[in-house]
């Protein structure tokens, strides 16, 4: 067949450790055949992050806003045993919250829910969708070590020179301290994204934090959620048949696990990045769980949710064969190809990425499994190398390619 030309290119990030392997394999097996693919590359892997001082993630970033559509491999946040092991410059910070900074969106994970493979919790029948706020608190932290008593203060200073200052604690022995921020711009952006999307996608909205304790801090998403509700998307609501509730993010938890699923769960930053894999692993597998970040002026990030499986790249380096699972990072391409041809009026594009989605359900159904999958499902069939599960997948996408 001819290969599906692509007008407009997709920033495409590569990563680190196995899911690297595996972003080579797709592309060879299940991209290249049937796609003249167009993408601006960028390397985010950890070597190349610290050879250009972690410059490279952040013309990433601009670039997304540029064509508006990237996909992303899986990446290593060092701690100080990778800063050992790869010999860094320093400590950099999540290229993951680099680029959300840099496009100021909301990332949306929902399961992918596949006949056959059991939730570990039986009651949830609907995918579990978590809109995870994705700007600032921890991810763009400033914090240093103290080795010595004295007084820890938070200051601002206003631009009039106007100065408010809080102690935050007089230590009395060494310590450690933290400053996160947030932008009331970004938090209207992440409700109003929220509300857009359960309205898209016809679903209930939650949200939750513990203002209870950060009272400003939390209680400005409080506020914000509630007055953007009230004032423009209450009767949109009400004329869907659809529910937005606040509640705190333990008796949120406690609902969830008690809940059918089904609705979209709106959380802070970290808060969503935990819940977030808590979901996935229930539904089945982290591996099982798509992401895309949606920013407010148009741009798309897709990735994994998960990530570089590390344990299986170092089985890979001895030799060995490994049974990982590429669906999230197959379902990071297919949704790039189709956003693009969405975007471009590229139908045939489009209808690529959802072939390729289907292709992989189907061999899933089919009982070609890699491990994590195969302990899942009763009875359990036998597991299959990375390599033989991508075969399945290419020979079922091929058939719905007709060549």
């Amino acid at each position: 067949m001819e290969k599906i030309k692509m007008q407009n290119p997709i920033v495409e990030m590569d990563g680190d450790e196995m899911t690297r392997i595996l972003w080579a394999m797709i592309k060879d097996q299940l991209l290249n055949p049937f796609v003249e693919l167009n993408t601006e590359y960028y390397d985010l892997g950890l070597v190349n992050r610290d050879a250009t001082d972690d410059k490279v993630t952040w013309d990433a970033g601009y670039a997304i806003k540029k064509y508006h559509v990237g996909v992303k491999c899986a990446t290593i946040t060092p701690n100080a045993q990778r800063m050992t092991e790869y010999n860094l410059k320093k400590m950099y910070k999540s290229p993951n919250g680099t680029i959300r900074g840099i496009l100021d969106g909301t990332v949306f994970r929902t399961p992918i829910v596949t006949p056959g493979v059991k939730t570990y919790i039986p009651g949830w029948t609907a995918p579990i969708t978590v809109a995870r706020h994705s700007y600032g608190d921890i991810y763009k932290d400033t914090e240093f070590r103290i080795d010595e008593p004295g007084k820890a203060e938070l200051v601002f200073t206003g631009v009039d020179g106007r100065v408010q200052r809080e102690t935050i604690y007089e230590f009395e022995c060494p310590g450690v301290l933290q400053g996160a921020y947030n932008k009331d711009t970004s938090i209207e952006s992440f409700a109003r994204s929220c509300f857009e999307y359960a309205l898209s996608e016809k679903k209930d909205l939650w949200f939750s934090t513990k203002d209870t304790i950060m009272k400003k801090y939390d209680g400005d998403f409080k506020e914000t959620f509630q007055h953007l509700y009230d004032t423009e998307y209450k009767e949109r609501f009400e004329a869907a048949g659809l529910e937005y509730f606040y509640t705190l993010i333990d008796d949120a938890v406690a609902r969830v696990i008690r809940s059918h699923g089904g609705m979209i769960w709106a959380l802070k930053n970290y808060d969503g990045d935990v819940m977030s894999d808590m979901i996935s692993t229930a539904f089945g597998s982290l591996a099982m769980m798509t992401s895309v970040l949606v920013s407010a002026d148009g741009n798309y990030e897709f990735e994994a949710a998960h990530g570089t499986v590390t344990r299986h790249y170092y089985k890979h380096l001895k030799g060995e064969k490994t049974s990982t699972n590429p669906v999230a990072t197959i379902f990071a391409w297919s949704g790039a190809l189709k956003k693009r041809g969405e975007l471009d009026g590229n139908k045939e594009l489009e209808q690529f990425g959802q072939y390729l989605e289907e292709a992989t359900m189907q061999t899933i159904t089919d009982g070609v499994v890699t491990g994590d999958l195969a302990a899942l499902m009763d009875p359990k069939p036998q597991a299959v190398t990375s390599e033989e599960f991508i075969g399945g997948i290419r020979e079922r996408l091929a058939k719905k390619l007709g060549c």
